[in-house]
């Protein structure tokens, strides 16, 4: 044998390297493996879901007896606070995660969401409730940011679609036992939380196997990533805009300097994020936003609208029941279970259809149709509407909800500053579900519900909306009239969904059918599983058309 020749131990280990490397390559290709460690990291994940879910919706049901019992007058505050905490790190979790890395940032969301909790169970007054909401929105919109950047890290794109109705289904267990939960703890005065101890064994689940890698770089390279001026400039427009929607026409009129003023610096303040991104910002918060073509913008719109008809629908449905059916909180919470089930069975339905097919448009435009439809029929409930059409319509417009809750992320392109902006995207969107909703009620119901019944609040319709409760105990006919009242104010809400949901359709004519890709990018997912030796493209740049050509805002893949 000739010495320079490998010996037969070096071929052997070569070849046993190559055939580990090419294991390796393709499990990435094709997602991370789904053993037990995997799937202890998606519950994790779905429990986080679960409890942002709780907290998002158990509110609406348990309002009016909060607001009866604490006497406060700001009760949309209540919802816009959690909201508007869930929007304002988000901006900040994409590159915060690239620098510390993911189980940190998770911890560190779930302790702001179990101190807001501790706040809310021990809060005396409606300004330590709002307060206790806003710092658990903060823990919210971290923990909702860091579990769609991981899915990221640990499943492909095609994948995407079932993980995602997963986290839906997690989303619609916890949005259907939340009034429920909300509305028994109201009716029972009990002010326990259930969140600390879920929150201690979720954060335990993360401890123990929530191990990702995180790329090395200087503390000064991951620094110079994020872009702080954005970041302040985008959080500042939104909470402007917030206060201006929440304070028009009931705490002071709408043409008043009051609203105006926080109204026009909160678009000032958009445009100038605009143009700051596009122009003056290196790196930019949102990179991928002015290199989108229509079919990655119109992902982000649906989203966003998909949101506002989802958290207008959270709140606000069940003030139907209690107003106009006399149920109590927690038969309101029962009632609308056709609703935050269909929104499960139906994303994780969709999920399937598209890992199967590779396919989003039709599903996309099925599930607007189904929402358009389903928010025509809400506008025809009346107080006197049957409990048959008021829960069969939540079916409807909750099946259109599921399709687009799952498929507008396909459009999009899946790194973490892109699923970053995506969170905000739509977490900017429950703020207007939530506030919009809220303003149309207060003002619908200061407009027209009885003189008689109005006296009894000087306050004003704040404190009205807390009269709730007291409803079913009226004489007639002023119970018909404050019923019928309510009535004719959420099916205002509901013109507006219709409308909204409309706008939500006419964004998503005109994309384009892009090829799923089925990798994920080495850089991140879990340390146990080794990174291959033959490197592949990351998964920003694996998204192509259905011809097979790289988009045009693409860069080819380095050979």
């Amino acid at each position: 044998m000739d010495s320079h020749s490998p010996s037969p131990s070096l071929l052997q280990f070569k070849s046993a390297q190559k055939t580990q490397s090419g294991e390796d390559h393709a499990a990435i290709a094709h997602g991370v493996p789904k053993d037990w460690k995997f799937w202890c990291i998606i519950f994790s994940l779905a429990l986080s879901v679960l409890l942002t879910a709780v907290e998002f919706t158990a509110i609406g049901a348990a309002l009016p007896t909060i607001i009866r019992d604490l006497q406060g007058l700001q009760f949309i505050w209540v919802g816009s606070a959690y909201a508007l905490g869930s929007t304002a790190l988000v901006p900040f979790c994409g590159g915060l995660t690239q620098i510390i890395g993911r189980r940190p940032i998770m911890l560190s969301a779930l302790f702001l969401f179990a101190l807001g909790s501790t706040i809310c169970g021990a809060a005396s007054s409606m300004n330590m409730l709002i307060a206790g909401r806003a710092v658990q929105g903060l823990g919210a919109g971290a923990i909702t940011s860091s579990v769609q950047i991981m899915l990221s890290d640990l499943v492909t794109l095609r994948e995407r679609g079932t993980f995602s109705g997963l986290m839906a289904l997690s989303w619609a267990v916890g949005g259907g036992v939340g009034p429920v939960i909300g509305g028994s703890l109201a009716q029972s005065g009990h002010c326990a939380d259930l969140n600390l101890p879920i929150c201690a064994f979720n954060a335990t689940l993360v401890l123990l196997f929530m191990r990702l890698r995180t790329p090395h770089a200087t503390l000064r390279e991951k620094l110079s990533k994020i872009d702080f001026i954005g970041n302040l400039l985008i959080t500042g427009s939104t909470t402007s805009i917030v206060i201006g929607l929440t304070w028009g026409g009931v705490q002071f009129p709408w043409s008043s300097a009051s609203v105006l003023v926080p109204l026009v610096l909160g678009f000032v303040g958009l445009v100038a994020f605009v143009i700051y991104e596009f122009y003056f910002c290196k790196p930019p918060t949102a990179p991928i936003l002015f290199r989108l073509d229509w079919t990655g913008t119109s992902g982000y719109l649906q989203n966003f609208v998909m949101a506002v008809v989802l958290a207008s629908l959270s709140y606000w449905y069940a003030v139907f029941f209690e107003a106009c059916k006399d149920r109590s909180p927690s038969g309101a919470g029962v009632d609308i279970f056709g609703l935050s089930y269909s929104i499960s069975l139906i994303a994780i339905i969709a999920g399937v259809v598209v890992k199967k097919t590779g396919k989003y448009l039709a599903p996309t435009y099925i599930g607007w149709a189904l929402m358009v439809v389903g928010a025509g029929l809400l506008t025809t409930l009346r107080a006197d509407s049957s409990i048959a059409k008021s829960v069969g319509f939540q079916l409807v417009i909750g099946g259109g909800v599921g399709i687009i809750y799952v498929v507008s992320l396909f459009p999009i392109l899946a790194s973490p500053l892109r699923m970053a902006l995506y969170v905000f995207s739509r977490n900017f969107g429950y703020i207007w579900g939530v506030t919009v909703g809220g303003a149309i009620l207060q003002n619908e119901l200061k407009k027209n519900l009885p003189a008689s019944f109005l006296a009894q609040f000087p306050h004003g319709v704040q404190l009205a909306f807390s009269a709730i409760p007291t409803i079913p105990t009226l004489e007639q006919p002023l119970k018909a009239e404050v019923q019928n009242t309510f009535g004719e104010a959420l099916k205002v809400v509901w013109q507006v969904v219709l409308g909204v949901s409309s706008a939500g359709f006419v964004s998503s004519l005109g994309m384009r059918q892009l090829q799923l890709h089925t990798n994920i990018d080495e850089d991140w997912g879990r340390e146990d599983i080794p990174i291959p030796i033959e490197r592949r493209p990351s998964s920003d740049m694996e998204m192509l058309p259905a011809n097979g050509n790289l988009s045009t805002r693409e860069s080819p893949a380095p050979a």
